[in-house]
């Protein structure tokens, strides 16, 4: 899983799993403690997507200017173009 599309889908399989009627009440406890785990993962995946948009979004209103409250994006930006790490 490497996008936020591959979390989407992943999570739609684990509403899938949930949903099939034949389950045992052992099999919807196990595959509940299943999305449980997921849903947080998920929940961390998205949080940090958000805070990277945030980044995103004042770099591109603000420029270059705040690149020093934003050193990963700096760095990123100097790696890229072959300069000091």
């Amino acid at each position: 899983m490497n996008t936020l599309n591959d979390l989407t889908r992943h999570l739609f399989a684990q509403l899938d799993r949930l949903d099939v009627e034949s389950l045992t009440p052992e099999q919807i406890a196990t595959e509940a403690a299943r999305a449980e785990a997921i849903v947080k993962i998920a929940d961390a995946v998205t949080d940090n997507a958000r805070t990277m948009l945030a980044a995103a979004k004042l770099f591109s209103e603000a420029g270059d200017r705040v690149l020093p409250m934003l050193p990963q994006i700096g760095r990123e930006k100097t790696l890229k173009s072959g300069g000091a790490k």
